[in-house]
Order: C-alpha cells, then structure tokens, then sequence
C-alpha cells in the first residue's frame, strides 16, 4: 500500500466519522422538537479492546411497556442510536480509524422507581465505514453488536447512569474474515425524562 492510499483511506475515515456524527446531532436534534420522538436520554461511552479504544456517543428512547413487573422492579427497556469511532494501533506509532453507526433494542431489568442497580443486555445491528482496522479485517462493514452490563441510576428522577458494558462484535459468519472485538465499556448517561 503506498502512502497516498492510506492517506486517502484516512481522509474518508474522517469524513465518515465526521459526517455520521453530524447525522446524530441533527436526528437528535430533530427529534427532540417533535415531542412523540423526544430523545429521553443521551450517553457517552469509552471502550477498550486489545490495541483498540472506542468513543462513542448515543441517543436513548425509552419503552413505555413494563413487563415482569414485580413488587420492587420489572424488565424494560429503550432503543439505542449510537455513532463512534475506533482507533486500533497497529504497529508502533501508527494508528488506524473508522467510524461506525449502531441501533440496538436494550433489556433491562430495573427497579420500579427507575434508581439504583439494573442488569441490561441488548443485540443490535451496526455499519462500520470500513472492513479494515489496521491489521485486523473484518469480512462485513455490517456487524451484529451483543451486550450484556451493569450500572446504577440515581439522582432526582434517576436522571444520572453510570455504567458498565462487555460487548461482542462481529458479523456472525455472514462472510470471511469474521474477526470480532470485545469491548469493556464504561458508560455516563443522562436521562431527560
């Protein structure tokens, strides 16, 4: 690969990271002006792999259905629209980006109240800008996202969440290469409503 390819690649990179990021400000923005669509809840979330750190920020709506409910807590939920982006080093020294989009349905069981501990778990569809990562291919820009965390919600409302996340992701054999990541997430998250 000569150095105007790799160049070029990271241009694109940046211009996708760049593009999906102002794509999420704008939906999110969009739909806080339409009350039925109104953004419950926005987070920002830091993970790490082996050579492999991501940033990401996402949009929450949450699901007015309870189900389970028992005497204390129920299982619920929301919808989760994120845009971030991973940087892997690949040799020393040298580092590589691509920026990715994701819409996960997230389960979680929580407290009636909405405070204190919660279990959550979620699979979720995501779009990579691109198939590579350095030194680490993946077959498909599209890759399935599973996760399963814990956190604890508190404040007025239960308005502050901090928690954490391992996630898996990977494109399930739909073509090869099929190279995964997991992801220890931590996760800030404020609840508007």
């Amino acid at each position: 690969m000569n150095r105007e390819g790799g160049a070029s690649r990271r241009v694109r990179a940046v211009l996708t990271i760049r593009i999906v990021c102002a794509a999420l400000v704008a939906v999110a923005l969009a739909a806080c002006a339409v009350p039925v669509l109104a953004v419950d809840g926005i987070a920002i979330e830091a993970g790490k792999a082996t050579r492999t750190d991501t940033l990401r920020i996402a949009a929450q709506w949450q699901w007015p259905q309870r189900w389970l409910q028992g005497g204390n807590w129920h299982l619920g939920g929301f919808w989760e629209l994120n845009a971030g982006q991973w940087e892997r080093e690949s040799r020393p020294g040298e580092r590589s980006r691509l920026g990715e989009i994701g819409i996960t349905p997230v389960f979680r069981i929580q407290a009636n109240d909405l405070r204190g501990f919660y279990l959550e778990g979620g699979i979720g569809a995501h779009l990579l800008s691109a198939t590579a990562l350095g030194n680490k291919r993946f077959g498909t820009a599209f890759q399935f996202g599973d996760h399963l965390g814990l956190g604890y919600r508190f404040g007025a409302r239960g308005a502050f969440d901090v928690g954490y996340r391992y996630q898996h992701l990977s494109n399930a054999d739909i073509r090869r290469p099929n190279n995964g990541l997991d992801l220890h997430q931590v996760r800030l998250l404020y609840w508007f409503r």
